[in-house]
């Protein structure tokens, strides 16, 4: 990312000044007072672009400098006072002071949040560069200011940034970015108010912008503030805020080093390596090591799952422990390994079982390093040779490799049990199947359980303990029938549809009752219970019923042939004299046993050729009951 670079020198950079943005200062006098949720919780500066004071963090404030939206909650904080401090209460107080600014916190005076640390403090402003300073009038003098203490951000003006990982010793080794400068002559790193950032020295100025913007349209911007902060990541980014009448600003980065995420070093932390994992990076501990228990930052801090002394303590090693490889992995440059020698890599696995000292070494063209812990600045990287060894006790499983890498370091695992794990993980997946296979089973179980409980707690279905039809569902019918399209015979109450059921597909007749008064009902139950008892042979046999609101149902045998009315009104059929004696005799059986043989006397008063069916052998057998007619 070079090549997006630009130097230029410092009569170069001269040519590109321009006034002042808001020379004009807001003066805050000695005794002047801020706190949260008091009339003035913040001092502004003179164009209103930034503000001094308490600011919501947590559940709790703190004191910081940001950059005034229109939005409070989309302001940018650019600068934290005490910012590893717990979040003030709501009834703190800062005043300034001759010593600087006071804080208070319950009416008593607490620490000095900001000291010059002599009684000559005059006045303070917030002012528009960003810069909160504190003045001894009598001297002309700045006794403190903002930009000699920054956080994580410079503005405008600001200068002298140096960033390391947390808790590194600050040495080259720990860098993880430079800006390839050639000369020891370099001191501070600056941004200027055009939004160049700058290395200078006695004599030097190397200052970078984008090659997207250029230096005419930054004269012609004078509503642009500019910032650069180490973010979270660890990169550094350089952000142009243009302000707009309204009080918003539109947020663009235009330029940050050309680190990749996993290459900032201090993104993970102890005993842990950072990998790209759907696009996004992240920390896990190595093979052997657990989060610390302590750890509260994001950048995972690892210990051992184990003992180092159960090495010592053990008769043999290299029983008691396993190897667990992790490849194309890369430590920090800076740790040093304490043994490196030039061997096999079955050798060195073999040396590294032995060393109860050593918990990693990484192989690297036929070197086997052994390394003393903490690791630090562990991180995949793809194509790389080197292969890491770790030492796990037999009996613990790792589970320390992410599950949706784009560079997936392959683990190894030297196992002399692999036929006991083998059985255990097919034993596993079996009962895994058979429990999902009874899982489904119940599931349907209790589907048909719940559908027939439903159907039997309905109120119209009290009655059927009295008879032996079937109750069918509406639902059940309505696919039998094939949503009641095939009609075979419409009455003056309703219509007969032809459907099946069953694994057999049996045809029945399911007559729809549509006209039914309310006071109908009641009938309808006793007609249902007293057809149930009817058994003859010359009676179409009634196999169930359909109760669902005021749809009703009656579900029969399905005789093949028709009714008599369709053969005696048939030209081109013909009945001889002793076929039409059988039916009328056959007629008059059933109607026989209906009125005088039936355990529960039933009145047919619609006995007419359409509601006499004829069976499958072209003969007389059974008439239907019209139960309206009774």
């Amino acid at each position: 990312m070079d090549d997006l670079l630009q130097c230029t020198t410092a009569s170069q950079l001269l040519k590109l000044r321009i006034p002042e943005q808001g020379t004009g200062k807001r003066v805050i006098e000695l005794g002047s007072r801020l706190s949260p949720e008091g009339n003035q919780s913040s001092w502004a500066s003179s164009s209103g672009h930034f503000a001094f004071g308490f600011y919501s963090q947590g559940d709790g404030f703190a004191v910081g400098i940001w950059l005034v939206n229109v939005s409070p909650a989309e302001n940018t904080i650019v600068w934290t006072a005490n910012r590893d401090s717990p979040p003030l209460s709501s009834n703190s107080t800062l005043q300034l002071t001759k010593t600087g600014l006071l804080f208070f916190q319950d009416g008593r005076q607490g620490q000095v949040l900001l000291s010059n640390f002599v009684d000559v403090t005059s006045s303070a402003s917030m002012l528009d560069s960003g810069n909160f300073v504190l003045y001894d009038d009598t001297h002309n003098t700045v006794v403190w200011q903002s930009f000699e203490h920054p956080t994580d951000t410079i503005l405008g003006g600001d200068g002298n940034l140096v960033a390391y990982p947390v808790n590194s010793p600050e040495t080259g080794g720990d860098a993880y970015w430079a800006s390839n400068t050639k000369g020891s002559t370099f001191q501070h790193l600056s941004l200027n108010v055009l939004g160049f950032l700058c290395l200078s020295g006695p004599g030097n100025l190397h200052c970078f912008f984008n090659h997207s913007i250029s230096p005419g349209m930054k004269l012609q911007n004078k509503t642009s503030i500019y910032r650069s902060t180490v973010d979270v990541d660890g990169n550094l980014r350089l952000y142009e805020h243009q302000l707009e009448g309204n009080g918003s600003s539109h947020v663009q980065v235009l330029w940050s080093t050309p680190l990749k995420k996993c290459e900032t070093k201090g993104f993970c932390g102890f005993n842990s390596y950072c990998s790209i994992v759907t696009g996004h990076a992240m920390c896990e501990c190595f093979p052997g090591f657990v989060p610390s228990k302590s750890n509260g930052s994001v950048s995972l801090d690892c210990v051992l799952a184990h003992s180092k002394g159960s090495c010592k303590s053990s008769e043999d090693a290299m029983i008691s422990y396993k190897i667990t490889m992790l490849e194309n992995m890369s430590f920090s440059d800076s740790d040093d390994p304490y043994w490196v020698s030039q061997m096999k890599k079955e050798e060195c696995e073999k040396s590294f079982l032995e060393d109860c000292d050593c918990m990693a070494v990484l192989y690297l063209n036929g070197n086997c390093r052994k390394y003393r812990l903490p690791l630090t600045y562990g991180r995949t990287i793809q194509n790389q040779v080197a292969v890491a060894l770790f030492k796990v006790p037999s009996g613990i499983v790792d589970s320390s490799t992410p599950n949706n890498s784009t560079l997936k370091p392959r683990i190894i695992v030297d196992n002399k049990k692999r036929l006991v794990m083998v059985l255990a993980i097919t034993l596993g997946c079996f009962l895994l199947l058979s429990l999902a296979l009874a899982g489904f089973i119940f599931l349907i179980y209790k589907r048909k359980v719940y559908k027939y409980t439903k159907l039997f707690k309905s109120e119209n279905l009290g009655f059927t303990k009295e008879c032996s039809l079937h109750p069918f569902s509406f639902d059940e019918l309505e696919i039998s029938t094939r949503s009641f399209t095939e009609e075979i015979e419409r009455g003056s109450f309703g219509a007969v549809y032809r459907g099946t059921i069953g694994d057999t597909n049996t045809s029945i007749a399911v007559k729809r009752l549509e006209t039914i008064a309310d006071e109908g009902e009641r009938e309808f139950r006793t007609e249902i219970t007293a057809i149930a008892r009817t058994h003859h042979k010359n009676l179409v046999k009634l196999i169930g019923f359909c109760i669902n609101g005021a749809r009703k149902l009656l579900v029969y045998e399905y005789v093949s042939n028709g009714s008599l009315a369709s053969l005696l009104f048939n030209d081109e059929k013909h009945m001889s004299w002793r076929d039409r004696l059988k039916i009328a005799l056959d007629v008059a059986r059933g109607v026989l046993y209906l009125h005088e043989e039936c355990e529960v006397r039933i009145i047919h008063c619609s006995i007419n050729p359409r509601n006499i069916l004829m069976d499958e052998y072209g003969l007389q057998r059974s008439l239907i009951l019209d139960w309206q007619s009774y």
